[in-house]
């Protein structure tokens, strides 16, 4: 009786902003590793979801939004994106089906797509927003581009639909051996992982601008004996103004932030956390090569 051979490969999520890239990427891991909100860019980082599914280990790895860029940092994010299925066995574009259309950023997507002669797997996001015609008209029309292998009808949120593009990716991973530990669920450093989850509340609690202005670093992480973290961190501003409405009247706002994510953190790391949150002013924070370094970003792009 021979061994069963094992199978891993990596697999890049693509798509426009706020397709529902991280909310799939957390669905198909069975837990959280990328930060989610309704606000569209709220992805910076490569974030990579490791599943064991039978004897394949797939790697997906949950891109920024791909979209016009102008400033520095969205132009960063976006060559990440592509980089992201640059280094993938299999790419995943993800498209929210909920209007019954492909939006402008889906569309350049799939147009450079076709410049590239890059065939990828397609997956309708949302489907339980749109009727049923709608979807399947959209579906007929986005498999006549050509460049699809598979299309798939699923909603990242309920996780309908999600098993089966599961099943077959598992399939399409080359014969190799395992890449991380069975535990492992992301590539991730704790530090960082802990700081997106902090941004991921300043996208909730704050208003449409303010978020793209700010950001988290950890600055600290000292573990003790009897199981507890205790974690320092900073949000950087660029403005005074700015400091202010984070913090809120009396400290309110920051404290709703910091209780969010304190309790986020104690249920993904099973253990008690306790979370220090300061906020700061550095003006030019988004000119800063050594933020992008530590985002795995390029700050030349």
């Amino acid at each position: 009786m021979t061994d069963k051979k094992t199978r891993c490969g990596f697999v890049g999520i693509i798509g426009a902003p706020n397709a529902g890239k991280s909310t799939l990427v957390n669905q198909l891991v069975g837990t959280k590793v990328s930060i989610v909100s309704p606000k569209v860019q709220t992805t910076r980082v490569r974030v990579m979801g490791i599943v064991n599914h039978g004897e394949a280990q797939i790697v997906f790895v949950d891109t920024p939004g791909i979209f016009a860029p102008k400033k520095r940092l969205e132009k960063a994010m976006v060559a990440a994106a592509w980089q992201g299925m640059q280094d993938a066995e299999v790419t995943v574009l993800l498209a929210d089906a909920s209007k019954g259309y492909v939006n402008a950023d889906t569309r350049a997507i799939i147009d450079r797509l076709k410049q590239r002669d890059r065939k990828v797997v397609l997956a309708l996001n949302k489907i339980d927003m749109v009727k049923k015609e709608k979807l399947l008209e959209l579906a007929a029309a986005l498999n006549g581009e050509g460049i699809f292998t598979e299309i798939y009808m699923i909603s990242a949120l309920t996780g309908d639909g999600v098993q089966r593009l599961m099943n077959d990716i598992a399939a399409r991973m080359p014969e190799g051996p395992w890449m991380f530990g069975e535990d492992q669920i992301s590539d991730m450093p704790l530090r960082l992982l802990a700081a997106e989850i902090t941004r991921e509340k300043i996208f909730l609690q704050l208003g449409d601008e303010l978020p793209y202005a700010s950001t988290v670093e950890t600055e600290s992480w000292e573990e003790f004996d009897n199981g507890s973290v205790k974690v320092s961190q900073t949000i950087y501003v660029m403005r005074d103004t700015q400091k202010a409405i984070v913090l809120g009247k009396g400290g309110t706002r920051i404290k709703k932030i910091g209780q969010a994510a304190r309790e986020d953190l104690e249920e993904m790391l099973e253990r008690r956390v306790h979370l220090s949150i300061f906020v700061k002013v550095r003006e030019k924070w988004t000119d800063d090569p050594a933020r992008y370094a530590a985002w795995g970003l390029d700050f030349n792009s």
